[in-house]
């Protein structure tokens, strides 16, 4: 799979984390390249197609990643969505199987791990992934 070309569907952001974990790619990087490319592509056909076509992105349960980690990441990122567009969260993401063990801090900074505490929306929170403020801002 081809890591610059757009996700049409969570699945395709799975395959290509799932890619990245078997590589040995570190974390970061599949944050990165994934789930933030994931939410990026959201973002472009919501403003461009709306939210149905947006949300429906998420309707399929992607396949399991290879790391916990990555795949509480994807539901988090679904919820979260989902209650800041106003559509209904996905069945797959209310999974509680879907938690990150250990506890993932997605900034390798470790004095920035208290504000990531703090500042994760619930939906990664309670899944057990850290993020601060700005992880999900685009300039």
């Amino acid at each position: 799979m081809n890591r610059l070309s757009a996700f049409r569907t969570v699945g395709d952001a799975a395959a290509a984390a799932a890619q990245m974990v078997a590589e040995g790619e570190p974390l970061s990087r599949v944050w990165r390249f994934s789930i933030i490319q994931m939410l990026d592509d959201y973002r472009s056909v919501l403003r461009h197609d709306g939210v149905v076509a947006a949300s429906q992105m998420w309707d399929d349960a992607p396949s399991p990643v290879g790391d916990a980690r990555v795949d509480a990441a994807l539901a988090a990122l679904a919820e979260h969505l989902a209650r800041n567009d106003r559509w209904p969260v996905p069945s797959w993401a209310r999974d509680p199987q879907r938690e990150a063990l250990p506890w993932w801090f997605v900034t390798e900074l470790r004095g920035l791990h208290p504000r990531a505490l703090v500042e994760s929306p619930s939906s990664f929170r309670k899944r057990g992934v850290f993020i601060t403020r700005s992880a999900l801002e685009r300039i």
